[in-house]
């Protein structure tokens, strides 16, 4: 564990510019749901739904807005994964992204957003199905967590080892449960490291502007860098790229 978390850390920090720039995307994908006219809230530099205020209110119009919405917000964050996805491979096969690179973009964004597009689908589904029998919170949490391990390494598999949909989630599923060690460092780290950004972001800003900042932060800097290590955590399933 504590090598891959060497070389995230050395090629964060060796292509810090280039990630950042890659993660402006991910900026525009959470700011998206917060100017979009329906029900958010903002929790550690993310964004949620009020999903029990949208079956209030819901309407034809909100209906369109919120599909439109999360359509967009996914499109941009899969963009962005791939492109920190793209950087983490290079760098360890040493060699330029060059333009044919940048063209297969396209490629794996399309793959990305059909992984994020259905792991939303089933998340929202469970929540619309569950929403009159007043467990909708817990089911949509229990499912949640539930289909997590079938996404959660789908967007490297398809970028490091150029899978298609299906065979990224078959792959991305057996390397969870191979090396679950990675998956909860990860975890530990993403909610040590929300948690302390804000911690000080809302003493030096106060609620409710605190959120706002740490939403930008994060998505900059602390989403970039998970990606990174979820990446460099992949890596290790493929026996050319160990390092």
């Amino acid at each position: 564990m504590s090598n891959a978390l060497e070389n995230t850390a050395e090629t964060y920090t060796k292509h810090i510019r280039l990630i950042m720039i890659s993660a402006i995307p991910a900026v525009i994908a959470f700011l998206i749901p917060v100017f979009a006219s329906f029900p958010t809230y903002n929790v550690l530099g993310a964004v949620f739904i009020r999903t029990a205020s949208i079956f209030a209110n819901l309407n034809v119009l909100n209906t369109a807005v919120i599909v439109a919405s999360v359509f967009f917000s996914l499109l941009f964050l899969s963009f962005a994964i791939v492109a920190i996805n793209v950087v983490v491979k290079h760098s360890r096969t040493y060699t330029r992204i060059r333009q044919e690179v940048v063209m297969g973009l396209e490629k794996y964004t399309s793959r990305v957003f059909v992984v994020l597009l259905a792991f939303a689908a089933i998340v929202v589904l469970t929540d619309i199905v569950a929403s009159g029998t007043g467990y909708g919170g817990l089911a949509t949490s229990v499912v949640g967590l539930a289909a997590t391990p079938f996404f959660f390494y789908a967007p490297a598999s398809i970028v490091i080892n150029d899978n298609k949909t299906g065979r990224a989630v078959t792959a991305g599923l057996r390397f969870f449960f191979k090396r679950f060690d990675y998956v909860l460092m990860w975890l530990v780290i993403a909610i040590a490291a929300t948690s302390a950004f804000d911690e000080l972001f809302i003493g030096l800003f106060g609620p409710p502007l605190a959120g706002y900042a740490l939403l930008i932060f994060d998505s900059l800097f602390i989403l970039p860098f998970l990606i990174v290590l979820q990446s460099e955590c992949y890596i290790k399933s493929v026996p050319m790229l160990r390092r």
